[in-house]
């Protein structure tokens, strides 16, 4: 089977610290807090990972004030299960020098109320830039926690994975467990595109035919969760100033990216979730590919597509463009659609009329997980793209009941065909 969008090194440290994922409120969660920061000597920065507050009775994320409470000793951040927003206390806002109210480029928002004082949330960039601000890991622990994120993958039955937003050293690093005989796979990187010019020049030194430079990565908007994906229509209870979400990218900077992409011989992977972002990059390839569409290696791919416009599924066909989804995202945004996008539901994950109209199961339509954003099984995509509900709940919990496909469909689109992709 192929994994056609996970984080390897965001796996492998997931794997190593503690999880929110399973925490049922914000009471529960400041106690894993705690644990974490009486587990840690004092000044040691704390991470948590896949906290899901929209899933929480109190539906809020715990305040600046609860997590200083919690952690008095030690910078500690919180990170969405999108990786799209997070919580952090003073100390870790302190660690990461961010002021209040600061606007991190290109997208992201320190969150403040109403007396201009930080509430611990951060957005988009300014929750990246908390999080980062913990020292990296050691060379050998960043080597365990690759070997341990492979592994891990190889034990779900998969002989193919798709890295997406790569970092520089991630194919120095691959190369060299190869060389060590621990590479269970195949891997194919996805750098940032401002980045792939420089690594096409470099990846001699580490390319094998195992481990491969496939094209570049780009963000168009940004999470449900996080209400910043962007939209054709206004979300319900959205954020101030962006009612249907927003456009993340210069629409002139993808263009120039997508032909520099094609330039190489490789293609983009670009982050979609919303309808609007959707339409915004099949636009930009319409304009730039007009010549390329027969060219396999320059085929771009659009990831997430988690909602997709009825008037734009045909255009995926029509332009070349392969859809790259997570099936699996339906199971865990169930609470975000009914909340923030009721009016939308029939639009979610459209898998029935993308096949309909000429894609390809495993060649044009293929799936992942976006691990460890969700878990990587690939049983919760095919139970989200056949049943479209959650495991055990009744059908007419079902979101999108019209857009189910069957589950030989579902398994042909984990499976990889000979192609770029």
């Amino acid at each position: 089977m192929r994994e056609a969008h996970a984080h390897l090194a965001s796996l492998g440290q997931s794997l190593a610290m503690p999880s929110l994922e399973s925490c049922r409120g914000l009471a529960e969660c400041l106690d894993r807090v705690r644990a974490a920061a009486a587990a840690a000597a004092p000044g040691t920065f704390i991470r948590l990972h896949s906290a899901r507050p929209e899933g929480w009775p109190e539906a809020r994320w715990p305040s600046i004030g609860d997590l200083d409470a919690a952690s008095p000793d030690n910078p500690c951040v919180l990170m969405s299960f999108d990786h799209h927003a997070a919580a952090a206390n003073t100390a870790a806002l302190a660690a990461a020098a961010i002021a209040h109210g600061q606007c991190i480029e290109p997208n992201g928002v320190v969150v403040i109320d109403a007396a201009g004082r930080p509430t611990g949330l951060l957005l988009e960039g300014a929750a990246y830039a908390v999080w980062g601000a913990a020292p990296e890991p050691t060379p050998t622990e960043r080597r365990l926690q690759l070997r341990a994120a492979l592994d891990h993958l190889h034990a779900l039955g998969f002989s193919e994975v798709h890295d997406l937003h790569s970092q520089d050293w991630l194919g120095p690093e691959l190369a060299a467990i190869e060389r060590a005989g621990h590479l269970p796979m195949s891997v194919h990187l996805y750098p940032p595109a401002a980045r792939l010019e420089a690594d096409f020049a470099a990846r001699s030194d580490w390319e094998s035919s195992r481990l491969r430079l496939a094209g570049g990565k780009l963000f168009a908007d940004g999470t449900l969760n996080s209400r910043t994906a962007a939209m054709l229509a206004d979300y319900c209870d959205p954020m101030p100033d962006m009612p249907r979400g927003q456009i993340m990218l210069d629409g002139a900077v993808l263009r120039e990216r997508l032909a520099a992409a094609e330039h190489l011989g490789l293609h983009l992977a670009v982050h979609a979730i919303g309808d609007a972002a959707v339409r915004f990059v099949l636009d930009a390839i319409d304009e730039v590919s007009l010549r390329r569409r027969a060219d396999m290696a320059r085929r771009h791919r659009i990831e997430h597509c988690e909602l997709i416009d009825a008037a734009d599924v045909p255009r995926f066909s029509q332009l070349g463009v392969v859809c790259s989804v997570q099936p699996c995202h339906l199971l865990s945004d169930v609470e975000a659609l009914h909340r923030y996008l009721p009016h939308c539901i029939d639009r979610v994950l459209p898998l029935r009329e993308l096949i309909d109209s000429g894609l390809r199961p495993g060649d044009d339509l293929i799936f992942g997980s976006d691990v460890p954003i969700v878990r990587a099984d690939p049983a919760d995509s095919i139970q989200a793209a056949v049943h479209r509900r959650r495991a055990g709940t009744p059908e007419s919990d079902a979101i999108a009941w019209s857009q189910r496909i069957s589950e030989h469909e579902a398994r042909a689109a984990f499976t990889p065909h000979p192609s770029p992709h």
